[in-house]
C-alpha cells in the first residue's frame, strides 16, 4: 500500500468535504432602499448589478458582487452632465428600468429616459467606468429595453414594452413585448419589429403592464420571461419558452413563477409587490433569482421605496420556478459557497450603522437632483462638505444645493454637524427626509428677524411650506447637531447646539405622508444635506462634518 498516495487522497477527500460544507446565508433585501427595478449579470466569478435611479444624478449605479450577498458600488454609468440630465423633471421621472448585459469584452446597459431621451444603449470595457455617452434607438418606441446575445448565431435582440397592437388597447393597462433585431456592432435595429407577446401569458384575462422582459437560451430552448400585474402589489414574474428565438412562445401553466399577491395584507413582517425578476447562475452553480419587492410597515405604506431580493430557482420540467421555501418570500436563505467579502464595502442587507466623514471626496452613492453642479460645493478636512446657497428649492424642478442617501431601513436615523451662519429670513440650511418634491420634511437653521432659530418645515404643495415646530438658539454663529429619526410610519426630530447632546424638537411626525401610497411615484425617501436662499442671490455657505447613519429593523424571519 502507497501510503504517501492514501495521505494524499485523504487530504483531497477533505478539502472537497470542506468546500462543500461552506455555506453562506443571505440576507434580503441585499440592497437596502430605494434600489429598485434590478438587472443581474455575471462574468466570470464576478456580478454586476444595476438599478434605476429616475431624475436623480448620477445615474444608474453600478454595483459590484463576488458571493451575491455582499456588494460594492463601483461607479455609475450616467455620471457626467454631458451625459444626460434631467431639469425640469420631476423625481419621479428620469431613467426607468435599465438592464446589463456582456458580450464579447463589452458591458452594455440599456434603459430608458422617459420623458426626453427615450430609449438609449451606454457601452464600456470596465463595468466602473467610463461609460460611453448614450446612443439613442429611436425605433424602440417603449420602455423596459434589453439585449439577449444569441452566442449560438452571433446576433443580438433588443426586447421592450411597447404599445398594444395598432394602439388600440382593449383594456387599461394593455401593452405588448415587441423585438428587433439588433445591429451590436453598431448599436442600429435591423428590420422591423415583431410582436412577442400581447397583453401576457393569457389576454383574455385582461393582464396589465408586461414589462421588464429578457429572454435566455438553455438545454435548446429560448425563454422569455416578464413582470405581470404592475409594480404594486399585484406585481408577478411570469416566463414563456421556444424553440425559435423569433417564437412562437408558450407560456408556463403554472405561472407566474413569482408573486406575493395571493397572500394575506396582515400578515407580520411581509414582502409585497415582488416582479420585475432577472435570472443569475451562483458560485455554486444552482440558479437564482434577483427581484424587486417592498417591506411595508402596514398595508401598503412604505417609505423605502422598491428594494432589491434574491431567491433560489428549482428547476420543474425545464421550466424556473422560484424556490421561497413556502408561500412567503423568506428574508434569510443558505446558500452552499463560500462568503466573499469586499474591501471598504459598506453594508447594504441587514441592520448596520456607519458614519461618513467628510474629507476630499464624495461616495459614489450620495445623490443630486437631475444634475451635477461641482460649483455648488466643495470638500476638505477642515470643514467637510461645504454647500453654497443656491436659489433653487427642493420643491422646484431644478438643481438645488442637496447631497442625498437613500433611507436603508424602517427605523433608522441620519445626524449631522452644520456650521452656518443665516444672513436673512430666506436663508436656510439642514436635513431634509425626501420623498417628493411636495412630501418632505426639513430641519433647519434660519433667522427669524434677526435671531436664530431651529424650524421644521413640511412640504405642502404649490411650493407651499408649513412651520410644525421651531426653537430659538443662543448663538447664531455656532455649530448646530441635527437628526431625523424614522420609527415606521413616524418621525422625530431633534437639535443640539454647540458640542450639547441633541434634544426632541418635534416627536410622532406622520412617515405616511412620506410613503410611496401618499405621494406617488416609484422613488423612496433619501436623507438630504440641503441649503437654499429661497429664490435670492446669495453668497452664503453651510458646512457639514459628517452624515452618521444607522439603521435597525425588527429581527428577520
Amino acid at each position: 500500500m502507497n501510503y504517501s498516495r492514501c495521505k494524499v487522497a485523504v487530504l483531497l477527500m477533505f478539502v472537497a468535504v470542506s468546500s462543500f460544507a461552506q455555506s453562506i446565508t443571505i440576507t434580503n433585501p441585499i440592497l437596502k432602499g430605494f434600489y429598485p427595478d434590478p438587472s443581474i449579470l455575471q462574468v466570470g466569478e464576478d456580478y454586476y448589478l444595476v438599478n434605476s435611479t429616475f431624475s436623480y444624478f448620477p445615474g444608474i449605479p453600478v454595483m459590484h458582487s463576488k458571493d451575491l450577498k455582499n456588494w460594492k458600488q463601483i461607479g455609475n454609468v450616467i455620471d457626467r452632465p454631458s451625459q444626460m440630465d434631467f431639469m425640469g423633471e420631476r423625481m419621479t421621472r428620469g431613467l426607468f428600468a435599465p438592464a446589463i448585459m456582456y458580450y464579447k469584452g463589452i458591458y452594455y446597459v440599456t434603459c430608458t429616459d422617459i420623458d426626453h431621451e427615450g430609449n438609449f444603449v451606454a457601452t464600456a470595457t470596465n463595468p466602473a467606468g467610463p461609460w460611453s455617452n448614450p446612443v439613442k434607438l429611436p425605433e424602440v418606441r417603449g420602455i423596459d429595453p434589453s439585449i439577449f446575445f444569441d452566442e449560438s448565431t452571433d446576433k443580438a435582440y433588443i426586447i421592450y414594452n411597447s404599445d398594444a397592437p395598432d394602439n388600440k388597447p382593449l383594456y387599461s393597462g394593455h401593452r405588448t413585448l415587441k423585438m428587433y433585431e439588433l445591429d451590436y456592432k453598431n448599436l442600429k435595429v435591423v428590420g422591423e419589429p415583431k410582436i412577442m407577446l400581447n397583453g401576457g401569458v393569457d389576454l383574455s384575462t385582461k393582464p396589465v403592464w408586461i414589462e421588464a422582459p429578457h429572454i435566455f437560451r438553455r438545454n435548446g430552448w429560448y425563454y422569455m420571461y416578464a413582470a405581470e400585474g404592475g409594480t404594486s402589489v399585484n406585481h408577478s414574474e411570469v416566463i414563456l419558452r421556444s424553440k425559435d428565438v423569433w417564437g412562437p412562445y408558450v407560456p408556463y401553466e403554472k405561472n407566474p413563477i413569482l408573486t406575493q399577491r395571493h397572500l394575506p395584507e396582515n400578515r407580520p413582517n411581509a414582502i409585497t409587490s415582488a416582479g420585475h425578476a432577472q435570472f443569475v447562475d451562483g458560485p455554486d452553480g444552482k440558479t437564482y433569482m434577483v427581484f424587486l419587492a417592498v417591506r411595508p410597515y402596514e398595508g401598503d405604506y412604505y417609505n423605502t421605496g422598491r428594494e432589491t431580493f434574491i431567491v433560489p430557482v428549482k428547476w420543474v420540467d425545464d421550466w424556473p420556478v422560484a424556490d421561497l421555501g413556502g408561500e412567503e418570500i423568506k428574508y434569510q436563505y443558505t446558500a452552499s459557497f463560500k462568503e466573499k467579502k469586499q474591501k471598504n464595502a459598506r453594508p447594504q442587507s441587514g441592520n448596520f450603522a456607519y458614519t461618513i466623514k467628510f474629507k476630499d471626496k464624495l461616495e459614489p452613492e450620495f445623490l443630486f437632483m437631475r444634475t451635477e453642479d461641482k460649483s455648488s460645493y466643495s470638500l476638505s478636512k477642515k470643514k467637510g462638505l461645504t454647500l453654497k446657497l443656491k436659489p433653487e428649492k427642493i420643491s422646484e424642478f431644478g438643481n438645488p444645493s442637496f447631497i442625498g442617501k437613500r433611507q436603508q431601513h424602517l427605523n433608522s436615523s441620519a445626524e449631522t454637524s452644520m456650521t452656518f451662519e443665516p444672513k436673512s429670513e430666506n436663508e436656510k440650511a439642514g436635513l431634509v427626509i425626501f420623498q417628493s418634491e411636495t412630501h418632505y420634511y426639513f430641519l433647519s437653521k434660519t433667522l427669524k428677524g434677526n435671531e436664530a432659530y431651529v424650524v421644521l418645515y413640511k412640504s405642502g404643495n404649490a411650493n407651499q411650506t408649513e412651520v410644525l415646530a421651531e426653537s430659538k438658539l443662543t448663538d447664531a454663529a455656532q455649530s448646530v447637531t441635527f437628526k431625523i429619526e424614522s420609527k415606521g410610519d413616524k418621525y422625530n426630530f431633534y437639535f443640539a447646539e454647540g458640542k450639547a447632546s441633541p434634544k426632541l424638537l418635534l416627536e410622532g411626525a406622520d412617515g405616511k405622508f412620506l410613503s410611496t401610497k401618499v405621494a406617488g411615484g416609484f422613488i423612496g425617501c433619501l436623507y438630504g444635506l440641503y441649503a437654499t436662499s429661497s429664490g435670492d442671490p446669495s453668497t452664503n455657505t453651510a458646512s457639514f462634518k459628517y452624515l452618521k447613519y444607522a439603521g435597525n429593523d425588527p429581527t428577520y424571519k
